[in-house]
């Protein structure tokens, strides 16, 4: 426990004084009454003899402390527990998403969904933003700061290629807090030697066409993914039947991989969903198993003192009137 006016705790001194002046008024009063005594004007059994005489003051002198604590305003450690989650948002932001086989364009359908998904959110669930085309590139730490995240979503725009594999990686790597390294051996990938750790409460929605142009290969990415309990989510952007783009002067034709995207999600034990629509991105969070977490807080706790010597106050006078007809 520590104290936020600490110096406060001097105020203490006074007890022991209180005490000493109780005590005296206790002899006088006796002395009195035996003065009284002798005369006849008290008869000798009204003098109290029982140990519950001191019960009342006792009480009150406790709550009179328990206040004089109150005062240095008191600080308590309390453990918190509560349910998260990590959301990772892993946009593809490749030449292709700025097709116009949805409405206005594919990058823009990903952004307006996902901005619904993240006003939704419960404050418990952490979201981060991954934003992935040659490469990927961790543009939000996961947060509860709904603006933060927004605003991140807002600053993405279309441009190079595609690598899947790169765009899982680098979630992996929001999730777990480090660098994940690829090794490439013997034709797989695998985490090299890394411990990932196990992340069942952590899930990655992963919006994007499906066109992947580099390595590397998005599905034993996933495999990595996996084994670290991270599900993946693929929100299918765009038609099967595609759409021609013009690209640096260039005509190039454009279409949603479903197949791919839906293997990426089988690998890892999630669910691919065809359209970047509210009601996916809703059944994503429903999949998501968050975790119980206890988390240590400070908080000031003067109430509790102030409330538990009110109690014992009003105990002490309720006891001394019902004994002996007087507060003290």
């Amino acid at each position: 426990m520590t104290f936020i006016w600490p110096w406060m705790l001097l105020s203490l001194l006074l007890v022991p004084l209180l005490v000493r002046e109780y005590r005296r008024l206790v002899r006088r009063r006796a002395d009195r009454r035996a003065e009284l005594a002798a005369v006849g004007l008290v008869a000798p059994r009204a003098v109290s003899s029982g140990r519950r005489r001191y019960v009342p003051p006792v009480l009150l002198l406790a709550a009179l402390t328990l206040l004089l604590i109150g005062l240095a305003r008191p600080e308590a450690t309390v453990a918190e527990a509560r349910r998260e989650g990590t959301v990772v948002l892993a946009f593809d932001v490749s030449g292709s998403m700025a097709a116009t086989d949805m409405t206005p364009s594919r990058i823009e359908a990903a952004k307006a969904a996902a901005r619904t998904f993240v006003r939704r959110q419960p404050s418990t669930i952490r979201i981060g933003v991954v934003a992935f085309g040659d490469s990927g590139l961790i543009t939000q730490q996961a947060t509860t700061d709904r603006a933060t995240v927004l605003a991140a979503i807002d600053r993405l725009t279309p441009q190079g290629g595609t690598a899947l594999g790169r765009g899982i990686q680098t979630s992996l790597s929001l999730i777990a807090g480090k660098t994940v390294q690829l090794n490439d051996d013997n034709g797989s990938i695998e985490a090299n030697g890394q411990d990932l750790g196990y992340h069942g409460s952590a899930a990655v929605i992963l919006l994007s066409d499906g066109e992947n142009t580099s390595g590397p290969d998005p599905l034993e990415v996933a495999q990595v993914a996996s084994t670290a309990g991270v599900r993946v989510y693929p929100i299918g952007l765009g038609s099967p039947q595609g759409t021609v783009m013009e690209i640096d002067g260039f005509q190039v034709a454009t279409a949603l991989d479903e197949p791919l995207l839906r293997q990426i999600a089988s690998t890892t034990d999630g669910e691919y969903f065809p359209a970047a629509d509210q009601q996916a991105l809703a059944k994503v969070y429903r999949s998501i198993d968050p975790l119980w977490t206890v988390h240590a807080r400070w908080i000031e706790v003067t109430a509790l003192f102030a409330v538990a010597a009110a109690l014992l106050l009003l105990s002490g006078v309720g006891l001394s009137f019902a004994w002996f007809g007087r507060v003290i």
